[in-house]
């Protein structure tokens, strides 16, 4: 895509070598890129510049990248890409439970953040159907949820996992395919546990609404499901 649909980047990394690379890696992709080295001037760009995805590193000195992705989900639903070398699978499961959507392990092709990258902006851009189950209405287009006629706000990671559940209303969905679809890997050291926490997260918010605990149920050994409820009646 060219012109003023080019997709906006910013890449958050404390060392400039690395940031260059996946910069131009990105611009492969006709991204627009910003940059910042640390965590204060990430969250100024993000003020000041309309993005679309934000790539973080997760050692960085003095604001760390879990706590910059933690700030950045608390005002924003931008997707975000987590740079982590191998050893840091802890980080990556708090990453993922702090919003994060996706996550590259270092070292790592440059090609392959490029087109992660891509996905996850081609995904937030898509602009699905109204979903509407029972009494719970879902717009994808503009990532809002109503239960009951009352808002529920959702964090954007738990926003996809109730799309998903909802686009595949009545089918049981395991938690090694809630993981390949809403976070996008398969492999992930304590995956089940992370689906299972964003799970127990939703449910909690979806019971604070009267009616709410009929649209999410675990089938024991085999996986979590959503009720396949008409329109007209919870």
């Amino acid at each position: 895509m060219t012109g003023p649909d080019r997709p906006t980047a910013l890449v958050v990394d404390d060392e400039p070598q690395m940031a260059v690379i996946v910069e131009f890696a990105l611009q492969t992709q006709d991204f627009q890129v910003l940059t910042a080295h640390d965590g204060a001037t990430a969250l100024q760009l993000l003020k000041q510049h309309q993005v679309d995805l934000v790539i973080l590193d997760v050692m960085m000195p003095g604001m760390d990248g879990l706590t910059l992705c933690q700030r950045i989900r608390a005002r924003s639903e931008v997707p975000i890409m987590l740079l982590t070398a191998l050893a840091q699978h802890d980080d990556v499961i708090a990453g993922l439970e702090h919003g994060a959507d996706d996550y590259v392990t270092k070292p790592f092709h440059p090609r392959e953040v490029a087109l992660r990258a891509q996905a996850l902006v081609r995904r937030r851009r898509d602009r699905g159907a109204v979903i509407r189950i029972g009494d719970l209405v879902i717009d994808p287009g503009t990532q809002t949820v109503t239960l009951s006629q009352r808002p529920l706000d959702l964090p954007f990671t738990e926003f996809k996992l109730l799309v998903h559940l909802a686009n595949r209303r009545g089918v049981p969905q395991s938690w090694q395919e809630l993981l390949r679809t809403v976070w996008g890997t398969t492999d992930l050291i304590g995956g089940r546990d992370v689906v299972k926490s964003a799970i127990y997260r939703l449910r909690s918010r979806l019971a604070a609404i009267p009616g709410g605990t009929n649209y999410l149920r675990t089938l024991r050994g085999v996986g979590y499901l959503m009720p396949d409820l008409p329109a007209d009646q919870p």
